[in-house]
């Protein structure tokens, strides 16, 4: 077993570490708002994270879940409306991220689950 000094050193450096890591990023965020880079970040990641999430739903779709090379078209047909409801919904209220991807998802669950 060890001793109690021991654990309590560990503890109390464990903790420091974690402050001091959750802590940086608030410490360098004031000089980072207004730079270029930062704010290019901000308006294209969650475009790039949404495209390759997309990306890999398709070609799961396109592929066949079991890693089979041919394509189950019904699926594909049912992706693709759910895919323009998604596009269709985002553009329509206001570009809603989640509602749009909520709504996406929703069809295409119904899609699948009721044909």
């Amino acid at each position: 077993m060890p001793d109690l000094g021991y654990v309590v050193a560990a503890l109390l450096i464990a903790g420091a570490i974690t402050v001091a890591l959750r802590a940086v990023p608030f410490a360098i965020l004031k000089p980072l708002r207004e730079s270029s880079l930062v704010l290019a970040l901000g308006l294209w990641m969650p475009v790039g994270i949404l495209g390759i999430l997309a990306a890999s739903t398709w070609i799961g779709t396109f592929t066949g879940d079991d890693g089979g090379a041919g394509i189950d078209w019904a699926t594909a047909a049912q992706a693709a409306l759910a895919a323009a409801v998604t596009v269709a919904v985002h553009l329509l209220f206001g570009r809603r991220t989640l509602l749009s991807i909520g709504l996406g998802t929703l069809t295409f669950v119904l899609l699948v689950n009721l044909l």
